[in-house]
């Protein structure tokens, strides 16, 4: 002890903080997992419980054969991945709070068996698809009930839940469904009241990884503002034309595409009106009566050009069309959607964002075969536990 403490004090200032540094460095960095504590944290994170000696034992296999994929499909075969990890997952996505305590719903079972079926998840914003239980009240277009017994009874989310139409259900033409847009939960969350534009906010929110701010643009044009869009908020045009036009010349032209759709509170049900507008589109219409008036539910993608063109919409789309399920699909086809939806998972599962070139390349390496390989998300949250399986 003697020799070593001689040994430091003769150290010079500078010599001294870089051993200090290098031993802070050897305490802090963890033993190297092996292969099975690695199959133990896939297990951990991807199911969210701990896993049995002998799925343990399975898993541990798959790894030391080189197939830690194999392992990751084990651990999402545990049903806690449907009823806990993925039910926690998308739960945050139903409602204004971003709040994860919330009743099983339609839009929830939607994702949880959509995922689990390997359904192409670019068809999240467009599709015809629910999913129900096979049990307990029958799914109802006017109530959560059927979820609510789903939950109460602790169904088997991964063996129970079942595939039908929407339009079955909502009594709105298959043309009219947008996916999980026009979920009976969405509806209520998004679509009661307001202007509409609720809806689109959180969808680019929650499935593109952007709130407004981020998409401001004051360049684009203002031809599709709304009237009820004062052009001199306060008696002051700046305002105007250095904030409001940047979110509204984006927003407003895409979130025509829900001209039709409202929830009405007191039904409790979707509402769709082919060829009438909602009258809340004309709320307070003369704050600017030059302004647009909304005439059907048309929608044009502004964002296609300028500084939003890095969200990589798919130029084999036209960028422009009528209704909720073309606009979806305009959304859901980006780029931005795709590395929106790797990103969550990759927070859901290694319990931190991308922090260094390692994890923002492989964020991009599981972006690009999620988008080339069907959009099947089970094998994004697969790429992804593998991935942090060592951490």
């Amino acid at each position: 002890m003697k020799k070593w403490t001689r040994t430091y004090t003769g150290m010079t200032g500078f010599a001294r903080i870089a051993l200090a540094t290098l031993l802070s460095a050897a305490i802090a960095l963890p033993a190297a997992a092996g292969p099975r504590e690695q199959a133990k944290r896939i297990h951990d994170r991807l199911a969210g419980v701990p896993p049995s000696e002998a799925v343990l034992t399975q898993m541990e296999s798959a790894i030391t054969g080189g197939n830690p994929a194999a392992a990751a499909d084990i651990a999402m075969d545990d049903e806690n991945f449907y009823n806990v990890t993925l039910k926690n997952f998308v739960a945050p996505w139903t409602n204004r709070d971003r709040s994860v305590f919330v009743p099983l719903n339609d839009y929830i079972a939607t994702v949880i068996g959509m995922i689990r079926d390997d359904v192409p998840f670019n068809t999240l914003l467009s599709a015809d698809l629910t999913y129900v239980g096979s049990s307990g009240p029958a799914p109802s277009a006017s109530s959560n009930a059927h979820y609510e017994q789903l939950e109460a009874n602790h169904a088997n989310l991964r063996d129970e839940l079942v595939a039908t139409s929407q339009s079955s259900i909502t009594g709105i033409p298959s043309s009219a469904t947008a996916g999980i847009m026009t979920s009976r939960a969405a509806s209520e969350a998004f679509f009661i009241a307001g202007t509409n534009r609720a809806m689109f906010r959180f969808t680019l929110l929650n499935h593109m990884c952007n709130d407004l701010e981020q998409v401001h643009d004051v360049n684009l044009s203002p031809d599709r503002i709304r009237q009820d869009v004062s052009r001199s908020p306060g008696g002051d045009s700046r305002l105007f034309l250095n904030n409001c036009i940047g979110c509204h010349t984006g927003m407003d032209p895409l979130a025509g595409a829900f001209a039709y759709y409202n929830y009405n509170e007191d039904t409790g049900r979707l509402e769709y009106t082919p060829g009438n507008v909602q009258p809340k589109y004309f709320n307070n219409d003369l704050n600017f009566p030059q302004g647009y008036r909304t005439t059907d539910d048309s929608w044009l993608n502004y964002w296609r050009e300028g500084q939003n063109a890095y969200l990589g919409f798919d130029q084999s789309l036209p960028g422009s069309g009528n209704g909720a399920k073309s606009m979806g699909e305009e959304l859901a086809n980006s780029y931005a959607f795709a590395a929106c939806q790797v990103k969550k998972v990759f927070r859901a599962v290694c319990l931190r964002d991308a922090e260094n070139a390692t994890d923002r390349d492989k964020v991009d390496e599981i972006t690009n075969t999620f988008r080339s390989s069907g959009y099947r998300m089970k094998q994004v949250f697969a790429d992804t536990a593998v991935h942090c399986m060592g951490q």
